[in-house]
């Protein structure tokens, strides 16, 4: 592999749609998926600790070693709950920890259900997985208000008749850290909060499940629908949604951008640096940052994602002023944390792709759609010329609910493998 630059790549996730090859995108604005990260209202004090959040989310006594165990439950606080919901609560269950692959941990999220009665069978279920929002303890999204462009996502599958969990993924609320973009952990972890409130008949939630993910997470759904053939084969997966997919390789190489420019865009790769010290005990992020960035980089660990944003433009933050080592070299390796362990999935896979999505550029979810479906996968992938890469979670919603509906129903879905629209 050639030298390449990461930390000013872009966006973490505009990485996806890069390749040695491949055109260089236009440069991520501050956009939507942004906008929607500042609406989030924090409850809790970010000078607790490393940004620890309620006592919910603290475990004391050993994990549960039984993946998917559901450990305790506590009403949603209204202010962070959603308008659609008949019930919502915070959950808190036991999962695996998807760097070592054995570790049990506890992560926390939230379950909402609709209103009215349930189906005989139980409420069809909905796995979300959201979208990047940092990585501190206190942005878990199951201890704040949704955005809301989010809000108006999954309330529309509320009205549905959908129940709607939501995990936090590993490390966000509960302790130890976020892997961010880590393939395998967000998978986890939203498989466990499936299993964690199917497994209680007192919740009434059916055993079947369609996974759906923006960004970030959509990774985690695409991941989800990959891992759950060996992790979770007993779960009753019907199908995937995910709008907004990054695609990353064992090898991928960010496209060079100007060392000098300044954008808020920098956050996003500062997250990755954190997934290498977890993942490697020898990679520290002080052995390269200036005295400049240093302030920065402390915000990242206890704050969310527009703080961090903000601070980097106000600072004037870039590559040539915040490090002084290209710490490139030493996280190449760590791009198999953030590829997907397969391309074949469970289930048919509905994508959207917004023709203006900066964060996550069109042809990198075009080289997914096509790589997967070369794999074998069940791909209806569908273009949204006008919107962007937030514009696209809402406006697919005319082509994923009928896709959704068919799923659950077991109706075939053959996908547009060989004709993308």
């Amino acid at each position: 592999m050639k030298t390449i630059t990461l930390l000013l790549a872009g966006a973490a996730l505009a990485l996806a749609a890069c390749e040695q090859k491949a055109p260089e995108p236009a440069p991520v604005e501050p956009g939507p998926e942004t906008a929607e990260a500042a609406t989030l209202t924090v409850a809790a004090d970010p000078s607790q600790g490393d940004g620890g959040v309620a006592e919910f989310y603290s475990h004391a006594g050993p994990t549960p070693a039984k993946p998917g165990t559901l450990i305790r439950t506590e009403a949603q606080p209204p202010e962070t709950s959603l308008s659609g919901a008949g019930q919502a609560m915070r959950i808190l269950y036991s999962s695996t920890n998807g760097l070592d692959g054995k570790t049990p941990v506890a992560v926390s999220g939230s379950l909402f259900l609709p209103k009215g009665e349930a189906p005989t069978s139980g409420f069809p279920l909905i796995a979300w997985a959201h979208g990047t929002v940092g990585i501190a303890d206190i942005c878990a999204p199951s201890n704040n208000a949704r955005s809301e462009r989010d809000s108006k996502y999954l309330n529309h599958w509320l009205t549905q008749g959908y129940a709607v969990v939501a995990s936090d993924y590993q490390g966000l609320g509960t302790p130890g850290g976020h892997p961010y973009l880590a393939t395998r952990p967000a998978a986890y972890s939203v498989l466990d909060s499936i299993r964690a409130v199917q497994a209680d008949p007192n919740l009434k939630i059916s055993k079947s499940v369609i996974l759906v993910g923006q960004s970030q997470g959509g990774g985690g759904a695409f991941a989800t629908a990959g891992e759950a053939v060996t992790y979770a084969p007993e779960l009753d997966i019907r199908g995937t949604v995910a709008t907004g997919t990054p695609y990353f390789t064992n090898d991928t190489a960010p496209v060079v951008r100007d060392p000098n420019a300044v954008s808020g865009v920098f956050a996003y790769s500062l997250y990755i640096m954190y997934l290498a010290e977890q993942a490697d005990p020898t990679f520290k992020i002080a052995d390269y940052v200036t005295d400049k960035a240093k302030p920065v980089i402390e915000t990242t660990r206890t704050q969310c994602l527009m703080a961090a944003w903000n601070q980097i433009e106000k600072e004037g933050l870039n590559q040539a002023n915040s490090f002084v080592n290209d710490p490139t070299p030493a996280l190449v390796k760590y791009y198999p944390l953030m590829a997907y362990s397969t391309l074949k999935v469970k289930g048919p896979v509905f994508m959207g792709t917004g023709g203006k999505d900066k964060d996550v550029p069109p042809p990198g979810q075009e080289r997914l759609f096509t790589d997967a479906c070369k794999a074998g996968s069940v791909i209806e992938h569908r273009v949204y010329a006008n919107l962007d890469h937030s514009g696209t979670v809402n406006g697919s919603l005319a082509d994923s609910t009928p896709f959704v509906k068919k799923a659950f129903a077991g109706e075939a879905i053959s996908g547009n493998c060989k004709t993308p629209t």
